[in-house]
């Protein structure tokens, strides 16, 4: 039996910034769900499931907090599963809701990712010390930036690309109202003289912390026809993952990103993503990340990413934009990163992204990846249905 085609109805996202401390964890969920149910001009009652996706709990200091926000969510009495998958569990979330929708499990689901990191601190819960190892890791960006220095020998790439993504990043945040960082006096010269965080990664080549929520309303095709707005259609979804470590492993380009790319431009019937593909909303949480993913994703050959940075192609103005919302280098409310990467793929093709909108998007394509460069979740939306 066929699938049941899958269409993206609402989409809402609360405003992130460094601590929302008008709401509460529970308040910050229902603001996200509220604001997608109203997109959708549907109500609690039209949503037979939720599914929804968060970092580690250490994060926040609050252990299964789905049990407690179940009623937040409108869920009493309906199934409510929860997802995690490292820093890429907005996107797997949101395929999990999408795969139930899709096996006509449930017609209408709402999938809701979330984090608010003012209620601990993630860098030093990612520093916890390794057993017969010396903690000399600070966050995320410790572990990463060797990766980066290796990309940088690998590629050639000269030392500025970084900050070019910095900046590119910033600007296009300052059309997205929703956006954390919003650095109107932000220039290229300020951004290569911050100071070195780890090297090669300066602090404004980084992401921030962030509270925030994004929720989604994934519908059949029924539900679909009575949208007030257009959907955005799933064309491909799929999640890969590898070893932290292991014999071989590539940091620089890991094979399961390159076959979770593969596997959704076959689902697609993508042949060459660099030109059929509109816009990208791709998990960068430093900015190296953006020629590094170019290529794995397969948008470019081996070492020559930096150079569509470069030269201005994944601009907003270019001809593959690369995080038109700002990305992750402007809002990282980690546990919902990824779904903000997979619902603003969506509104492009919906044609509701506002002033960060691109003219004609019709595919775009959302990324997420999370742990060590070990998982790995996408999807392909786009305005038209598929056959």
């Amino acid at each position: 039996m066929s699938k049941e085609p899958v269409a993206v109805v609402g989409i809402g996202q609360t405003a992130h910034v460094a601590a929302r401390r008008d709401v509460s964890l529970a308040g910050l969920v229902r603001e996200a769900a509220r604001r997608a149910l109203d997109d959708a001009a549907l109500d609690w009652r039209d949503i037979d499931a939720v599914v929804l996706g968060k970092a580690p709990d250490f994060f926040e200091g609050v252990m299964m907090p789905e049990l407690f926000l179940a009623d937040a969510l409108g869920a009493v009495g309906k199934p409510l599963l929860r997802v995690h998958t490292a820093g890429s569990v907005g996107g797997s979330t949101a395929l999990v809701a999408a795969n139930l929708v899709a096996a006509r499990v449930h017609r209408t689901v709402l999938t809701l990712a979330f984090e608010k990191q003012s209620e601990s601190n993630a860098m030093w819960g990612l520093s916890l010390p390794i057993p017969f190892q010396q903690p000399l890791l600070a966050g995320a960006g410790g572990f990463f930036a060797p990766h980066v220095r290796a990309y940088m020998r690998r590629s050639k790439a000269p030392d500025t690309i970084g900050s070019l993504v910095a900046y590119k990043d910033r600007r296009n945040a300052l059309k997205n109202p929703y956006a954390h960082l919003h650095e109107a006096d932000l220039t290229l010269e300020k951004v290569q003289s911050s100071p070195m965080l780890w090297d090669p990664i300066r602090y404004s080549e980084t992401c921030p912390s962030s509270d925030g929520a994004c929720a989604m309303v994934l519908t059949d095709r029924t539900g679909a026809a009575r949208s007030p707005h257009p959907p955005a259609w799933l064309h491909g979804g799929a999640m890969r993952s590898e070893p932290t470590l292991f014999a071989g492993k590539d940091f620089v380009s890991p094979r399961a990103g390159r076959d979770c790319a593969a596997d959704v431009y076959r689902q697609a019937g993508i042949t060459d993503p660099r030109r059929e593909i509109d816009a990208v909303e791709m998990y960068v949480p430093f900015s190296w990340y953006e020629p590094m993913w170019l290529e794995n994703l397969g948008f470019a050959a081996e070492g020559e990413g930096w150079k569509l940075t470069e030269s201005g192609v994944t601009a907003l103005d270019g001809d593959l934009p690369v995080n038109p919302s700002g990305g992750v280098l402007s809002t990282n409310p980690i546990g919902a990163s990824g779904m903000l990467r997979f619902a603003e793929a969506a509104l492009q093709v919906r044609g509701r992204a506002g002033d960060h909108q691109i003219d004609g998007a019709r595919r775009a394509l959302g990324h997420a990846y999370g742990g060590g460069a070990q998982f790995f979740s996408m999807w392909l939306v786009g305005a038209d249905r598929p056959e």
